[in-house]
């Protein structure tokens, strides 16, 4: 599986990389959002790790061009924002998920093996 991982925290991104390269999984790690939106011009992922504030701007912009790219990669939101307000607007964009920093790493490993299998079952629908 191919993981972009958008996180501008050294520890934060470092920790995540090393948990999801011991699961045997692929990361591509973009620290802003500018890096980020080129990764998924030029790369198809099963699943994007995003974190909502970047140095040069808001996750949110990734997730909405998503939209208007009719990309259908699940999105995952990581922040440190717990309101339900901003939960909604994420999710309310095109998230499929929403974890509040900080989180477990065995949590989310398992929304992600989720989130990547409801993307494959909807493929799958689509195409038959």
């Amino acid at each position: 599986m191919r993981v972009l991982l958008v996180e501008d925290n050294p520890t934060i991104g470092n920790a995540i990389q090393d948990h999801l390269c011991a699961e045997g999984w692929s990361v591509d790690w973009s620290m802003t959002l500018e890096s980020a939106t080129a990764a998924v011009t030029a790369r198809a992922y099963n699943v994007i790790l995003l974190d909502l504030r970047l140095p040069d701007g808001s996750g949110l912009t990734l997730l909405r061009h998503a939209e208007a790219r009719a990309d259908s990669t699940p999105v995952i939101v990581m922040s440190a924002y717990d309101q339900l307000s901003d939960q909604m607007t994420a999710m309310g964009i095109g998230a499929v998920d929403y974890l509040v920093k900080p989180f477990g790493l065995a949590e989310m490993t398992a929304r992600i093996r989720k989130a990547a299998r409801l993307s494959r079952l909807i493929r799958l629908r689509n195409a038959g």
